[in-house]
């Protein structure tokens, strides 16, 4: 990626996050990116464009953060990297760091979110991110519990993603302590767990 299409990109989450979509402007996105309009126009040919290049830069960048483990120190464990239950608590609960680029992937997530409500197209786009995620949440889990079919993994990878977004957007919003959170998130954890390791094996 070019630094003036990464820039462009790091405007408009931030924009987004802070004015929400309805307020992403190609002006003000040009003056916050420090580019012209008519660069943008060229990267990304029209709105719908740079919101689906958004969203993408998004779910690149939260890989990154909880891929890398930035911010690990903040309220997690260290573990080996073969501990698939550090992984996979790594993986989500990277997801609630108080940094300045969580805090924005996160708001500026919820807000496309929520105008997908009234964008069919930027819905699938949602929706395919939404199910990748949930994938590799369901990997870890059938790392731990083994017997448990994948249809119970899955299940369970969805009930947490979800939860983590609800949690997400309270602790944003200041209705919820950051620490509390995390406890809820690590007692959702275990719970799941501990019902995908009550499952019979799985017949052959």
């Amino acid at each position: 990626m070019t630094d003036r299409r990464r820039a462009i990109l790091t405007g408009a989450a931030r924009v987004i996050a802070r004015r929400g979509v309805r307020g992403l402007r190609v002006a003000d996105l040009a003056a916050e990116a420090g580019v012209s309009t008519a660069l943008i126009y060229y990267h990304f040919k029209d709105r719908p464009g740079i919101l689906r290049h958004a969203l993408a830069f998004l779910g690149e960048r939260a890989d990154r953060y909880t891929a890398t483990g930035e911010g690990e120190g903040e309220g997690m464990a260290a573990a080996g990297p073969s501990d698939p239950r550090h992984l996979l608590e790594r993986t989500l609960l990277l997801e609630f760091q108080d940094l300045p680029e969580v805090r924005e992937n996160s708001t500026a997530w919820g807000e496309l979110r929520a105008h997908s409500v009234f964008d069919p197209e930027l819905r699938d786009e949602l929706a395919a991110a939404g199910a990748a995620w949930a994938a590799e949440i369901a990997g870890h889990l059938a790392e731990l519990c083994p017997a448990a079919p994948r249809t119970a993994a899955m299940a369970a990878a969805e009930r947490l993603t979800v939860l983590l977004e609800g949690l997400s957007g309270r602790w944003l919003s200041g209705l919820l302590p950051l620490e509390h959170a995390r406890s809820l998130l690590r007692e959702a954890i275990g719970l799941e767990i501990e019902r995908l390791g009550s499952h019979p094996p799985v017949a052959n």
